[in-house]
């Protein structure tokens, strides 16, 4: 039996990651796009957001699963 990827780990880095760098991207790119109103706003900020969360969730995931390899069964951490 094999050990799967930390997935508490996944979701900690994920949620880091995207508030410290996924936020200040998603600012820095309302500022290039005309958004009149607070609809249009909430609207961008959703869409991109979810985008930013998926893409660093995955990316994340993948790091886990494959550069830090998870212990083999009867390997000590």
């Amino acid at each position: 039996m094999t050990r799967s990827v930390d997935y508490g780990w996944v979701l900690e880095v994920t949620f880091v990651l995207t508030v410290v760098i996924g936020a200040p991207l998603i600012a820095i790119g309302s500022l290039l796009i005309e958004l009149p109103t607070w609809t249009a706003r909430v609207t961008y900020a959703t869409m991109v957001a979810a985008a930013v969360w998926l893409l660093t969730a995955m990316l994340v995931y993948a790091y886990a699963r494959w550069v830090l390899k998870p212990d083999r069964e009867g390997a000590e951490r």
